[in-house]
C-alpha cells in the first residue's frame, strides 16, 4: 500500500475515532433546552408554556440527566407532556421518579413508548438505518413495571392517553387531549371522536358532507404519541388536533451536518425528525398553512444503553410557549 493511500486511511480512521469518541462520552450528555413558539391559541389570549419531555432511556447512576430533568421545574410550565420511553433499566423506577417528582404537581399529560414495556436487548446498532428497524428478539426482554409507573402519574393527576381521550385545565385554559399507543409496536388504536373522553361535542355532518367538531368550549385540542408514524399523524389532523407532539426519532441521533439525519426509526420523513413543522403540509408563518397541523418532534434526552452515542444530534427537551395565531 503506498503511503499517501495509509495516510488518507489512518486520517479517516482517526476521525472516525474521534467523532465516536465526541458522540459517546461528550455530545450524548449535552444537554440542551430548545425553546419554540407556536401560534396556535385563539384570538386574544395569552401565552401558555408546555414543557415537552421524551426518551429519557434512563439507566441507574445517569445522575447529571436526573438532575437536569428536575431543574427545568425552574422554568414553571403550563402543562408538561411526556411522549414516553422514559426508562431503560429493571432498576430505574427511583432515579426515574427523583427526576420527575418536580413535574408531577404541574398538569400534565403522557403516552408510552416501546421502551417502557420492556428493558431494551442488545441489538445491532446498524439495524437503524434500514427502513424498519424493528426486530423479532430471540428471547423474551424482561418486562418493566409500567403499571406501577402509570399508577404514580395518574395519581399526581397526570392524564393517561393510551389510546384516549382526555381533559386537562392549565394555564386557565380548557384543553382537550387525545392519544394513542406506541405506533412502532402497532399498539395505535385513535379513539373515535365524540366517544369516551371527549369533552367536545359530538361531530356534526355540514352541507360538504364533513364531520365537524363544535370547539367553542375548548381553548386548544392536543394531540400526543410517541412515534410519529403517518397514519396517526393524518388521524390526528383529520380530528381537527391544533398540535401534534411525538418523540421516538431521537432526531435521528446521527446526523451529517448540512444533510441532517439519517433516519427516523418510523415512516416519518427525515426532514421532520425533530422540531416544529406542519403536517402534512408546511406552514410557513403564522398566516400560512390553514389545512395543516402543527406537529413538534421531540429529540428526547437519551439512548438505548447498547447504543450510546449522538452526533450533531444534542439530546434535547422543548418549551413551548403557545402563542394566539
Amino acid at each position: 500500500m503506498s503511503h499517501p493511500v495509509a495516510r488518507v486511511l489512518g486520517a479517516t480512521a482517526l476521525a472516525g475515532a474521534g467523532a465516536l469518541a465526541w458522540g459517546t462520552l461528550v455530545e450524548s450528555r449535552w444537554y440542551a433546552l430548545r425553546e419554540v413558539t407556536v401560534p396556535v391559541l385563539p384570538h386574544g389570549q395569552d401565552p401558555l408554556r408546555v414543557l415537552h419531555l421524551s426518551d429519557l432511556h434512563l439507566t441507574p447512576g445517569q445522575h447529571r440527566k436526573v438532575d437536569w430533568v428536575r431543574d427545568l421545574a425552574s422554568l414553571e410550565p403550563d402543562l408538561v407532556v411526556d411522549t414516553g420511553d422514559n426508562w431503560a433499566h429493571l432498576d430505574a423506577m427511583p432515579a426515574l421518579l427523583h427526576a420527575l417528582e418536580p413535574h408531577l404537581s404541574t398538569p400534565g399529560a403522557f403516552v408510552w413508548g416501546s421502551n417502557d414495556f420492556v428493558a431494551p436487548t442488545p441489538k445491532n446498532p446498524a439495524r437503524y438505518l434500514l427502513p424498519d428497524a424493528r426486530t423479532t428478539p430471540q428471547a423474551p426482554p424482561a418486562p418493566l413495571p409500567w403499571r406501577e409507573l402509570g399508577r404514580r402519574f395518574t395519581s399526581a393527576g397526570w392524564v393517561d392517553l393510551t389510546n384516549a381521550r382526555g381533559e386537562v385545565k392549565a394555564g386557565g385554559r380548557r384543553i382537550s387531549l387525545v392519544g394513542t399507543d406506541d405506533a412502532h409496536l402497532d399498539r395505535d388504536r385513535f379513539p373515535a371522536a365524540g366517544g369516551p373522553g371527549d369533552v367536545r361535542p359530538a361531530p356534526v355532518v355540514d352541507d360538504a358532507g364533513v364531520a365537524r367538531v363544535d370547539r367553542s368550549d375548548v381553548d386548544l385540542h392536543l394531540g400526543v404519541t410517541h412515534a410519529p408514524y403517518r397514519r396517526v399523524l393524518d388521524a390526528m389532523h383529520a380530528d381537527d388536533v391544533d398540535l401534534v407532539l411525538a418523540g421516538h426519532t431521537h432526531g435521528g441521533q446521527l446526523a451529517v451536518p448540512g444533510y441532517g439525519a439519517l433516519v427516523t426509526n418510523c415512516d416519518l420523513d427525515r426532514g421532520r425528525a425533530k422540531g416544529l413543522h406542519g403536517w402534512p403540509g408546511a406552514r410557513p408563518d403564522a398566516r400560512g398553512g390553514a389545512d395543516s397541523t402543527w406537529l413538534h418532534v421531540c429529540a428526547g434526552l437519551g439512548t438505548s444503553p447498547y447504543a450510546p452515542v449522538r452526533f450533531a444530534c444534542r439530546p434535547e427537551a422543548t418549551l413551548l410557549t403557545l402563542v394566539a395565531a
